[in-house]
């Protein structure tokens, strides 16, 4: 590198750390700016020479995170220290030791966390339930362990552009799994936003750039209608007097892509593609009088959907969102969305519970992120090691509307929606939900199952006599009620078998008879028990006689010899169907029986991938199966390399999705395209009509992705018809 590059690379570090000093100036003092340039330094000196694999500075990724984690997680003046230090410390060019003389006890914890967790990265990339266990226990030390993972993971997902497929669909995979969910539960409206658009654009790239290229295209039209609807509220709260802005808020594409698989809508139908967002100057003692005034400005200027009105600056939601929501009919009749808070409102939207922690002074009040870490760590406990179940109770009920009901006393409790009587037990303590055998509804008894509506009263009936039921997990909703009652439960189990166990040992005693795996085991075979804790706890149950069990140990009773399972013979590396080779499947994989998965109904063509199913051999999904991030995400390990061989004369099934206007014989034209290509099989076909239109889908067999454009292709030909896609069923 010539003096003059190195010279212009040193002007760009600068101006990068000067940025971000600058990004820093409202949140820290004189003494921290000190503290951020030594971290800086040290961080410069050791990276110093050092590149990433793009040729760039590696310090550049330190600096970068470093803003990220400043302006858009909303964190200080520990977490950019954090930032740019934890990746020296990391590769042991700096010990924590020199560290905690440096800059104290906190950055050298939160520094420690964030190591732990990268080295797990380095060490397996493809573990990320234990990865996603990692972050979780990381919160008992600190929150911004966490965020600042979580800035580094997004760092990473926005330059990918250059990386191969692989890697890209890996990390959005991983972030698809793990760190949308985390955004979405801590409020963290932009990231999360970020995240779904980038993770969709490298999972799905077809759909990204088609929604995108349409956004493109309707932009003039969208912003000219934009600037119509905002002139008039303006002019109303120029009148009054009120500091503000106005800002139109596209959605993001994957929002549109969602709202367009939720409604089975197409992108021009999908209204609220945008919204408006009134944010105001006020003080926190008048802006919930301000944002009222501001929602009777905009209902007398548009009429307002009273259906639509959503108010979370009364009641905040769970995660921190404070809001006033409405949706107005605007002009040509149609209806768009109205968003009314303040600006210390709208920074808590953006940026979640870090900004909502800050305004608060570091405290958080019941509901808040204190509350919601306390939830995180009884998860953890209740499940041990068993990564799997805790990623499903932590993500169990992140997408659930809330609803909100009232004690006795008239205080407030919010719940999930579908929530029964024994969720609201759990919320109030454990021990009441353990004890709950019903209670009263606004005044009426009703049992421990009745669900609960918005603005309930509630109040529990509770015996010491009453015990957790495996049964209840049938019908309570809240993560908090399921793990207490299986952590209830499986302490009973232990308590039974326990005592199961000590039966048998004096009963084997009495009858001289050694208390050994080898007997242990040919009870466990008798009673077709998998592990031994079940059969013991079968003995204290009384659900097996004790002569019975003499019988068995003393050979009076015969004991079926265990079977071994077959094993698959992995000697070769083609699986075929039905005399025809027509996959090869990695890892020598051989003679064991495949089938194509329903859910995704893979064709000759697609890109596939295999999953080894408990007793149905390999099940053959598309790389684009809706199913496939989280089979690969929890499974990695029953994943295997799968491609074609020549196509021969095998045929698949797809499922088009079509929507049209409603004319008279377009089902009878669409039958007809269908029915005139020789190799096409038309199996079903469905259609909905609605106020002019048609939603429907043909079931047809074919030959390959091929075959199957070519009949898009006809069928767009069509005339009524507007639009034709595969269409993925739901597993």
């Amino acid at each position: 590198m010539t003096e003059f590059n190195r010279e212009e690379e040193r002007r760009q570090i600068l101006y990068r750390y000067k940025h971000l000093l600058l990004t820093c100036k409202n949140i820290v003092t004189r003494a921290d700016i000190k503290l951020v340039r030594k971290a800086f330094e040290l961080s410069l000196k050791d990276h110093d020479g050092e590149r990433r694999k793009n040729g760039e500075p590696a310090i550049y990724k330190s600096i970068s995170i470093a803003q990220i984690v400043v302006e858009e997680l909303g964190l200080g003046r520990t977490s950019v220290i954090c930032s740019l230090l934890y990746d020296i410390v990391q590769k042991d060019r700096i010990s924590l030791d020199e560290i905690s003389e440096l800059f104290g006890p906190k950055v050298t914890l939160i520094i420690q966390g964030l190591v732990k967790v990268t080295n797990i990265y380095n060490q397996n990339p493809s573990l990320q339930s234990e990865n996603f266990r990692k972050l979780l226990l990381s919160f008992a030390d600190d929150v911004r362990v966490v965020l600042i993972i979580m800035a580094d993971r997004l760092f990473n997902l926005r330059n990918l552009e250059n990386k191969s497929v692989e890697e890209q669909q890996s990390l959005s995979k991983e972030i698809e799994f793990l760190y949308i969910p985390f955004a979405h539960r801590l409020g963290m409206y932009n990231v999360k936003s970020d995240m779904e658009d980038l993770a969709l654009r490298y999972l799905n790239p077809d759909v990204y750039f088609e929604i995108e290229k349409k956004l493109k295209d309707s932009e003039e039209q969208r912003q000219k209608y934009i600037k119509d609807f905002v002139a008039p509220i303006k002019a109303e709260l120029d009148q009054f007097g009120m500091k503000y802005k106005v800002k139109a808020r596209t959605k993001s594409i994957a929002s549109i892509l969602h709202k367009m698989q939720k409604k089975q809508v197409e992108f021009e139908e999908v209204y609220d593609i945008f919204a408006i967002r009134v944010i105001l100057k006020a003080t926190p003692k008048k802006e919930k009088s301000e944002c009222w005034k501001v929602y009777s400005a905009v209902s007398d200027l548009y009429r307002p959907n009273p259906n639509r009105l959503r108010d979370w600056i009364t009641i905040p939601k769970s995660n921190g969102y404070e809001s006033l929501h409405t949706t107005v009919m605007g002009p040509d009749n149609r209806w768009v969305e109205v968003q009314i808070r303040s600006k210390r409102m709208n920074r808590i939207a953006e940026q979640g519970f870090a900004a909502h922690w800050k305004y608060k002074g570091g405290k958080s009040e019941e509901g808040g992120l204190d509350a919601w870490l306390q939830d995180i760590r009884e998860v953890i406990e209740s499940h041990g090691s068993d990564s799997i179940d805790l990623i499903d109770s932590f993500k169990a009920d992140l997408y659930h509307k809330e609803i909100y009901v009232f004690t006795p006393k008239g205080d407030l409790k919010q719940l999930s929606a579908g929530a029964t009587l024994l969720d609201f037990a759990y919320s109030i303590h454990s021990d009441v939900g353990d004890k709950c055998i019903g209670g009263t509804v606004n005044q009426k008894n009703v049992s421990i199952k009745q669900v609960l509506n918005n603005g309930d009263q509630v109040s529990v009936t509770t015996s010491n006599s009453q015990k957790p039921k495996l049964d209840w997990l049938n019908f309570v909703v809240s993560t908090k009620a399921k793990n207490k009652i299986r952590q209830t439960i499986k302490e009973e189990m232990l308590k039974e078998s326990d005592l199961g166990k000590e039966t048998l040992k004096r009963r084997m005693k009495n009858w001289k008879i050694e208390f050994c795996d080898e007997n242990i085991r040919k009870l466990m075979t008798f009673y077709k028990y998998k592990i031994a804790a079940d059969l013991y706890q079968g003995i204290a149950l009384e659900q097996h006689e004790l002569s019975e069990i003499k019988d068995i140990l003393t050979d009076k009773k015969e004991v079926e010899k265990n079977v071994p399972e077959e094993r698959p013979d992995y000697s070769s590396k083609k699986i075929t169907k039905e005399g025809e080779d027509v996959l090869i499947v990695d890892e020598n994989v051989s003679n064991v029986e495949y089938s194509l998965a329903n859910c995704c109904n893979p064709i000759f063509g697609d890109e596939i991938f295999g999953f080894i199913s408990i007793g149905k051999g390999i099940r053959i999904h598309r790389l684009g199966c809706p199913n496939a991030s989280e089979m690969q995400t929890r499974y990695p390990y029953r994943v295997v390399k799968a491609n074609w061989t020549d196509k021969g004369s095998a045929s698949y099934q797809a499922v088009l999705h079509i929507t049209g206007d409603d004319e008279l014989g377009i089902v009878s034209n669409i039958s007809d395209v269908i029915s005139k290509d020789l190799r096409v099989q038309m199996r079903s076909i469905s259609v909905d009509t609605n106020a002019g239109s048609f939603v429907g889908n043909v079931t047809v067999i074919i030959a390959s992705t091929e075959h199957l454009d070519t009949l898009i292709v006809k069928l767009k030909r069509v005339k009524g018809v507007h639009r034709v896609t595969r269409y993925d069923p739901v597993s």
